[in-house]
């Protein structure tokens, strides 16, 4: 056991420092090759990329492929990860969903895991849904990066591309929404999990504004926590840039909570917003204290919403 959780430290650095050094390696790359003798093929790039930049928001991927076959993600996120999607409640593939995802963690490795690759079985779990994980925006500007992005059937957490998922491409679309972003990365510490939420609404108006749309609510819970108080990390010769008391998950359990339907509201209230805010607040916390246990985590483990 020390041995596997060991590899799977590693692995989850290594996962880590691709993800942090891939968008740079990209850009590093292209500004290289226009200083060679190659430079036309990142000046046709460019030109393509421009007349490609609004692809994102409306839906459009190369994923497919990648999304929906079990391949080196099953053995990566499932054997030395040990991710698990929690089923509490169906789906139902005549509507659409909106998905909040807490907490953020340092790189949202389960969110990816369990619903931009098949590796969790979410197809399989529900039947008909098609899941789609939402990420920061300026990540679609990065040159070449934002191809893999898009083949890896990720999409830009921006209203137009919302609105286009559930509004513009018929039933059973389940946009996952990891509502604390970079402010919640690292705000959990050992025995609590902080979540940021009391001022992020923007989803809530916007399933309240498309109607018929439910809100759910994914709380991901971790069996091990590993704090690093100094950038160089174990025997990975990795100098991942990481604060002080970071947080990495190893052992991911993704529950899935029960919808929360929503009206129509075109132009919504505060009032409107606020109800149905209120109500995935609680629903969340109660998601939380259900399967803590369940997942791994102990019984005095708290859920902090900031």
């Amino acid at each position: 056991m020390k041995t596997f959780t060991k590899n799977a430290q590693q692995v989850e650095l290594i996962w880590l420092d691709y993800c942090a050094s891939a968008g740079l390696a990209c850009i590093i790359l292209m500004v290289y090759l226009m200083f060679t003798s190659l430079w036309p093929l990142p000046t046709l790039y460019f030109i393509w990329m421009v007349n490609d930049w609004q692809t994102p928001e409306r839906g459009k991927n190369h994923r497919r492929g990648f999304k929906r076959r079990k391949n080196i993600f099953f053995f990566f996120c499932l054997v030395l990860f040990g991710f698990q999607l929690v089923k509490t409640a169906d789906l139902s593939p005549n509507k659409n969903y909106i998905l909040g995802s807490h907490p953020h963690g340092i790189m949202c490795a389960g969110a990816f895991a369990c619903f931009s690759t098949e590796s969790c079985g979410f197809a399989e779990t529900f039947p008909g849904v098609k899941s789609t994980l939402a990420i920061l925006a300026g990540l679609f500007k990065i040159p070449l990066f934002r191809e893999y992005l898009m083949s890896a059937g990720l999409c830009p957490v921006s209203k137009p591309s919302l609105v286009h998922l559930l509004s513009k491409s018929g039933k059973g679309n389940a946009v996952v929404i990891v509502v604390g972003g970079a402010a919640e990365s690292l705000a959990s510490s050992p025995g609590i999990n902080r979540v940021v939420m009391k001022q992020r609404k923007g989803f809530v108006r916007t399933a309240l504004e498309h109607g018929g749309k439910t809100i759910c609510n994914i709380c991901r819970l971790s069996t091990e926590q590993i704090w690093f108080p100094f950038t160089r990390l174990g025997r990975t010769n990795s100098f991942t840039p990481m604060p002080t008391q970071s947080e990495l998950f190893l052992f991911h359990f993704c529950s899935v909570g029960s919808p929360i339907p929503v009206p129509k509201c075109v132009t919504p209230t505060e009032e409107q917003v606020d109800h149905y805010h209120t109500l995935y607040m609680e629903a969340l916390v109660k998601l939380f204290h259900e399967h803590k246990v369940s997942c791994g985590l102990s019984e005095s483990h708290k859920l902090e919403i900031i």
